[in-house]
């Protein structure tokens, strides 16, 4: 048991180093995330990270395909499957940020926290994996313009 509480205070110890050399690198790197309520430094940094530059996509839409965000097709002539699956390709790492930071902004934006909740009630199933999916999937927006512009988050008025 001692083991395992000394280990425990060992790994605590190298998150707040970790934690640390993070806040250095932000002070670096000029960071318009940090202004979205929600994303934290970590979320923050490993979305620029995963990211890089900015310029090198030409859109949203490009960024989102690169994180994996974007659904499979299934279709044949005339009919267009309803449940189908998030692509297996993209980049996992931004794929984990982008949905844990969704997961964190809807929880302290009202205007996320609604378009998840819409999201949520217009199905019967999965409905948390695909209302979390779409939330993200917002936040990509959001994040492509802040970044591209190099502004901050203004909360909407109201």
């Amino acid at each position: 048991m001692s083991a395992s509480i000394a280990a425990m205070r060992a790994l605590e110890s190298q998150i707040r180093t970790l934690e640390k050399a993070i806040e250095k690198q932000f002070e670096i790197i000029p960071n318009t995330l940090i202004s979205i309520p929600g994303i934290g430094k970590v979320y923050s940094a490993g979305i620029i990270a995963e990211i890089g530059d900015i310029c090198r996509f030409t859109g949203q839409a490009s960024v989102a395909k690169y994180a994996g965000l974007v659904w499979t097709q299934h279709q044949s002539n005339e009919f267009e499957a309803e449940d189908t699956r998030l692509i297996k390709s993209g980049n996992r790492y931004l794929r984990y940020y982008l949905l844990e930071a969704a997961n964190s902004v809807r929880r302290c934006d009202s205007e996320f926290r609604r378009y998840y909740d819409l999201k949520f009630k217009e199905v019967n199933k999965h409905q948390h994996k695909r209302a979390l999916a779409l939330t993200a999937r917002k936040l990509v927006r959001l994040v492509f313009r802040l970044l591209k512009d190099n502004r901050l988050y203004k909360l909407p008025e109201g």
